[in-house]
């Protein structure tokens, strides 16, 4: 029996020894921690609501910029439109005018071409009558001959 009452006295020393200064170091130790823990929490939330106002501040960034990148290859597209427009117009002048000097050029060797042709005939139709009839008709008679006989 006395070894039992020292094993409890014993024990107690031991057991108001470790409650006395382990237990409060082990106490403050688990509250320091829990402080620490709830610090970093709270930090970590600040942190996440930070990143998330930064990236709704950087999607409305990209945002504006492709409206103003969208806003510019539209105005580019304009003034591409408007200089084709005009080279177009400018290209379509110069074609016009060169198709109508083209139709007059033409038209003068036309008229050179049919007044040849008429010259030719008339001295032709001037020549079968002489060797027919033996006498040379009148040259404005077989112009006019001609003339009528080609229009």
């Amino acid at each position: 029996m006395p070894q039992m009452v020292w094993l409890v006295v014993a024990f107690a020393i031991l057991y108001f020894v470790i409650v006395q200064t382990t237990l409060p170091r082990l106490g403050r130790t688990i509250d320091a921690r829990e402080k620490k823990v709830m610090g970093d929490l709270t930090s970590a939330e600040r942190a996440k609501a930070e990143a998330d106002h930064m990236q709704a501040e950087y999607e409305a960034g990209v945002a504006t910029a492709q409206d103003k990148a969208r806003a510019r290859v539209a105005e580019a597209r304009a003034a591409a439109a408007r200089e084709i427009e005009a080279n177009n117009a400018e290209t379509n002048r110069m074609l016009h005018s060169k198709v109508e000097t083209a139709e007059a050029a033409l038209a003068e060797r036309r008229a050179k071409a049919i007044g040849e042709i008429e010259a030719v005939a008339a001295e032709a139709a001037g020549d079968i009558v002489e060797k027919l009839t033996g006498s040379r008709p009148d040259p404005a008679e077989t112009q006019a001959a001609a003339r009528a006989a080609l229009a």
